[in-house]
C-alpha cells in the first residue's frame, strides 16, 4: 500500500547553519523538489506565497484555487499537494516550531490564530493593492538568505515575523470575529480538542473542562465558527480519520481503534454519514 511521506525542514535545506529554516523562490524550489507535487505532509510549518501563475492546491481534502496573491499557511501534519501552471512564481518558507519559539522566547507561534486548526482556513488572498505590504519581506528574506552576514538568522526570523504580522492584520480584517472576546475560550477549546478528541467526543466534556455550560460553549462556537460544538468535534475526528485512511499505514479497523471507536460497524456508519463514503471506499478513491 502507498504511504504518504512526511518531510522535515532538513529534506529541503542543506545549510547546516539554518537547518530548521528554509526559504526559497518557488521557481528555484521546484527545480530540486519536484516531488512536492505529490500528496505529503510536513512536520514543520509551511508558508507559500504565489506572485504569478495559477493552479489548484488541496489542503486536508479542501480545494483552493491558486492565483496571484494567494498565500497559504500550513501547520505540522496537514496533508497537501498541488497542480501548478508552468509560469508559477512565488516564495516558500519552511521552519520548525522549536526554532521560532526558542528565538522569540515568551512569544509562541500558536499565538497567531491563522495557524489554528479549529478555524481551518489555510488560505489568504492578498489583493493587488495589498501585495506591496507583504512581498518586500519575502524579497528581503531571499536576499538575506543568499548572503553571509553577521546576525543573518536573527534578521531572517524577524523578517518572518513581519510577514506573520501582516498576515495577522489581513486575517483580522477578513475574519473580524477574531477580535471577539470569545476567542480566548475558542483557543482553549482547540487545545483541549487536540489533546482529547480521540477519547472524548461529547461536547459536555469540553464545556466542563472550560468551566462553562454546554449552552455557552455552543453559543461561542456558533458565534465564532458558525458551527455547534458537536460539529467542531466531529470535523476534527473526521479529518484525522481521512488523514490516516489515505496515509495507508494502518488497516481500516486499526484506524477506527486509533480514533476511539471499538465498534467497527459504528465507526463505519459514522464516517459514511459524514462523508457519503465508507472508510474503505474513501481509501480506494484517494
Amino acid at each position: 500500500m502507498k504511504r504518504y511521506p512526511v518531510y522535515s525542514v532538513q529534506n529541503f535545506s542543506c545549510n547546516d547553519i539554518h537547518r530548521d529554516f528554509y526559504v526559497n523562490t518557488f521557481k528555484e524550489h521546484l527545480k530540486s523538489h519536484s516531488f512536492i507535487e505529490e500528496p505529503h505532509r510536513h512536520d514543520s510549518y509551511l508558508m507559500v506565497f504565489f506572485t504569478k501563475g495559477s493552479g489548484q492546491h488541496e489542503v486536508d481534502f479542501d480545494q483552493f484555487e491558486i492565483k496571484k496573491g494567494s498565500l497559504f499557511v500550513l501547520q505540522p501534519g496537514q496533508m497537501h499537494h498541488w497542480n501548478l501552471s508552468e509560469d508559477i512564481e512565488g516564495f516558500v518558507i519552511i521552519f520548525s516550531q522549536e526554532l521560532y519559539n526558542l528565538y522569540f522566547g515568551q512569544k509562541n507561534i500558536n499565538e497567531y490564530n491563522f495557524y489554528h486548526s479549529i478555524h481551518n482556513r489555510p488560505e489568504m488572498v492578498f489583493e493587488e493593492n495589498q501585495i506591496p505590504k507583504i512581498q518586500p519581506y519575502f524579497d528581503l528574506l531571499i536576499q538575506e538568505n543568499n548572503q553571509e552576514n553577521k546576525y543573518q538568522l536573527d534578521k531572517m526570523l524577524n523578517l518572518l515575523d513581519c510577514i506573520h504580522i501582516e498576515i495577522a492584520r489581513k486575517y483580522n480584517e477578513t475574519y473580524s470575529h477574531q477580535a471577539h472576546s470569545y476567542n480566548i475560550k475558542i483557543d482553549k477549546f482547540e487545545i483541549l480538542l487536540e489533546q482529547y478528541f480521540r477519547e472524548e467526543k461529547l461536547p459536555s466534556f469540553y464545556a466542563e473542562k472550560l468551566n462553562i455550560t454546554l449552552k455557552h460553549l455552543n453559543r461561542i462556537c456558533n458565534e465564532i465558527l458558525q458551527k455547534t460544538a458537536t460539529e467542531v468535534i466531529t470535523d476534527r475526528v473526521v479529518l484525522e480519520i481521512k488523514r490516516m485512511l489515505i496515509d495507508k499505514q494502518l488497516a481500516v479497523n486499526e484506524v477506527a481503534f486509533k480514533v476511539g471507536y471499538e465498534d467497527y460497524s459504528y465507526f463505519s456508519r459514522f464516517f459514511k454519514k459524514q462523508t457519503g463514503l465508507s472508510p474503505t471506499e474513501f481509501r480506494n478513491v484517494k
